[in-house]
């Protein structure tokens, strides 16, 4: 379903956004839900450090994340032919590349004769295409792959398909290995590390940031704190960073994330950032069905809200025909009728 909202700013170009420090790097497809672009240099700290040493693995952005596609979207926003939503249904259309490595779980033996970055790549590409085994296999490496991942386009292309898929076991794979890529391991130093980051007057490594406290959050990194410090950032002027807050709450994956997102939807003055908020209730991020559910009451109070826009009441019913899979008209009674016979 597109959605077509009123107006917009010119939108920005996504090589107007990447660095220039590796012409090699191209920018994908990735939207709000998929995180920052491939264009990210990850360089990880030296092995002889003792932040290393005590597996404290910090990513360190050396040059701007070209957010992609995402920014032309969401900025472009309304008017555009297809909404950040419609973009997520058809995000990605996954397209094999492997020319080497196991087919199949079957061929799992081949692995341990590649390198990490290989075994990354062949596995993600596997779990994406939904092979046996392939999830466990990315769960037993995922730790041994720590400081020997590097973000790259390819890297960044299979992060997307598996952040798209509907198999949420594949979604948490993805977190996984971009977590490894960014070389940040699951330990509060490296929390400590992205904290920073998410205060920084850089605007593009503050971004990064805040979808990377939402990997480090979903992963059960002091998940609490990561959840309050994001919530913190939705006071903050920019709507850029917003909507990234957004994505990393959406990441995070929280029960106590959802009544945040509902209010974004309802009170923040953008509209992208609104739309996103709903996008993340009914779809993208890692809320479970059960969690998503629990927005309905809200969702359907929201379709005929005095105090919200036409544009808003259609994200509602949109939502709500996502989470619950009804096909019901835009009509706020026949919601509220359903949810109260539902519920009896």
């Amino acid at each position: 379903m597109e959605v077509s909202p009123s107006s917009s700013p010119e939108p920005i170009r996504p090589q107007d956004l990447a660095s220039s420090a590796d012409p090699r790097l191209q920018a994908t497809s990735d939207y709000g839900s998929l995180g920052p672009g491939p264009d990210i240099s990850v360089s990880p700290p030296d092995a002889s450090s003792a932040s290393a040493r005590r597996g404290a693995t910090v990513a360190r952005p050396l040059f701007a994340i070209a957010v992609g596609v995402l920014l032309a979207v969401l900025v472009a926003g309304v008017g555009s032919a297809h909404s950040t939503w419609s973009h997520f249904a058809n995000s990605f259309s996954f397209v094999s590349h492997r020319d080497e490595g196991p087919a199949s779980a079957r061929d799992f033996g081949q692995l341990d004769r590649m390198k990490p970055q290989k075994q990354a790549e062949t596995l993600l590409e596997l779990a994406v295409g939904r092979s046996n085994g392939a999830v466990e296999q990315i769960s037993s490496r995922v730790d041994r792959w720590q400081g020997k991942l590097q973000w790259d386009s390819r890297i960044a292309t299979l992060s997307t398909a598996a952040l798209n898929s509907n198999d949420m076991r594949v979604r948490e794979s993805g977190v996984e290995v971009e977590l490894a890529a960014y070389g940040l391991a699951k330990n509060p130093a490296s929390l400590d590390y992205v904290l920073k980051s998410a205060d920084s007057p850089d605007h593009t490594q503050k971004i990064w940031a805040l979808w990377a406290l939402g990997l480090l959050g979903n992963r059960g990194v002091e998940t609490g704190r990561v959840v309050e410090v994001l919530s913190s950032h939705l006071k903050d002027s920019d709507e850029d960073s917003r909507r990234w807050v957004v994505e990393g709450l959406a990441l995070a994956g929280t029960s106590e994330t959802v009544p945040v997102l509902l209010q974004v939807m309802h009170d923040d003055p953008s509209a992208s950032v609104r739309e996103l908020a709903a996008c993340s209730l009914a779809e993208s991020g890692m809320f479970t069905p059960e969690q998503r559910m629990s927005a309905v009451p809200q969702l359907v109070n929201y379709t005929d809200d005095s105090s919200l826009d036409a544009q808003t009441h259609a994200w509602a019913f949109q939502a709500l025909g996502n989470i619950t899979h009804q096909r019901l008209p835009n009509d706020s009674a026949a919601w509220r009728n359903w949810y109260e016979n539902r519920s009896q």
